[in-house]
């Protein structure tokens, strides 16, 4: 497989049979990451689930996956929530090229909100709890995921950008480059305008910070 729009043919019938088999509480979403993250969603089926339709983009589990940060970014039956609160058993596989490059996924997010009504009635007996749960964010617009990824990043620094160090700003571009935010049309200004820092501070930062790790040049993602 070469590119997702050459095989539609194929995948299409995919995405409509899962979703016809498991029924309107299953989303299914065939992704095309060849082209920008904004809009990756080329086909859905059920997307009042997550809230989604074609013209979206994908969610940040995809951008690890691109940035490189996630190798094998296949995961199945692990547990995510909407941002209205639906619990969904989700699944994700990547294609490849014959260059072994990502350019596509197809996912599966299954609504088990009702199920989880009647299994905690009945956890005092089954001892039983989530687990594998994943952290997975899905929005209409790009900028929203960005905006969680800013918002995440401040989480982890623990302390707002007014008091941040040149160690603490190091940490925080590594945070947001791991997580493949610059992989985002334009993220470079936002997270200029979040860390108050100029363009050629944060060219110089990510250049540190991914010195020996990979030789990914700044320019290109920003």
């Amino acid at each position: 497989m070469e590119n997702i729009k050459d095989e539609l043919n194929v995948l299409l019938p995919v995405v409509r049979c899962i979703a016809a088999q498991f029924g309107n509480q299953c989303e299914v979403v065939l992704h095309d990451l060849s082209q920008g993250y904004e809009s990756t969603i080329v086909a859905i089926e059920n997307g009042h689930i997550t809230g989604r339709k074609v013209g979206d983009c994908g969610s940040n589990l995809g951008l690890e996956v691109l940035r490189g940060t996630v190798t094998e970014g296949d995961r199945y039956n692990y547990i995510t929530q909407t941002k209205d609160g639906k619990i969904l058993r989700s699944s994700s596989t990547y294609f490849k090229n014959s260059k072994g490059e990502t350019i596509g996924a197809l996912c599966i997010n299954f609504d088990i909100s009702d199920f989880l009504v009647a299994e905690n009635t009945l956890r005092s007996l089954t001892m039983h709890s989530l687990d594998q749960e994943v952290k997975e964010v899905f929005v209409n617009d790009v900028n929203d995921l960005l905006e969680y990824l800013l918002q995440e990043c401040q989480k982890e620094i623990g302390k707002p950008v007014s008091h941040m160090n040149k160690e603490d700003k190091l940490k925080a571009i590594q945070f947001l480059d791991m997580r493949g935010a610059f992989l985002v049309k334009k993220a470079g200004d936002k997270v200029c305008q979040f860390l108050d820092i100029s363009k050629f501070t944060l060219y110089n930062y990510l250049d540190e910070v991914r010195a020996g790790k990979d030789k990914t040049p700044s320019e290109n993602l920003l």
